[in-house]
């Protein structure tokens, strides 16, 4: 009985291994697909067990990650598909540096969401469709960036399915207009699409 135990026990720590480094895999793909002026990810060790030692990541109990903060780090580059592996984080946070590219599809994954921030930034592209499946999502902070195209239908979905309470898409390029109404009875999300001149 104690060895199928054990035998139990090491598959499982197995498996949370994997996890971890998989987390980690993630996470170094995009540091190596950014420029990092500053080294804020200089503590980003892919050969370490898991990145819950690593700056601007933070874990829950599980060593799975939960947050990364990487607001205001002057880092340039793009967003990578890896991102949407890392399957309990609630937080990405990459406001106010210069990513360029798409937002990756990938990020639909990330069922766990509660607050998006790319704000500030340089992504050009269409808002993937796929944005749509983070149910949990309270906060999405798109504005400032180059972003064009219609917001897609499945992303104004969370406004009324969803805990949308804030969907900032000002200041880009999107085309439409999405009209305040209250006669739903859901609870209110509100949606900035105007830019303001000065």
């Amino acid at each position: 009985m104690r060895f199928i135990a054990l035998v139990f026990l090491v598959g499982a720590l197995a498996i949370i291994a994997v996890d971890c480094n998989s987390e980690g895999d993630a996470l170094n793909a995009f540091k190596t697909n950014v420029a990092d002026p500053n080294n804020v990810l200089q503590s980003w060790d892919p050969t370490l067990v898991n990145p819950c030692t690593w700056f601007h990541v933070t874990c829950n109990s599980q060593n799975s990650v939960v947050r990364v903060d990487l607001g205001d780090a002057n880092l340039s580059g793009s967003l990578v598909p890896q991102l949407g592996m890392l399957s309990n984080l609630q937080y990405l946070q990459i406001q106010n540096n210069s990513i360029s590219g798409e937002i990756p599809s990938e990020l639909g994954n990330l069922t766990k969401l509660v607050s998006l921030g790319l704000e500030n930034n340089k992504l050009s592209g269409f808002i993937p469709s796929s944005l749509g499946y983070l149910k949990l999502l309270r906060y999405m902070r798109l504005n400032s960036n180059k972003l064009s195209g219609e917001i897609p239908i499945s992303v104004l979905k969370l406004v009324l399915w969803g805990n949308l309470k804030l969907m900032n898409v000002s200041d880009n390029k999107l085309a439409g207009t999405v009209h305040h109404t209250n006669k739903t009875g859901f609870a209110i999300t509100t949606i900035v699409q105007d830019v303001k001149e000065i």
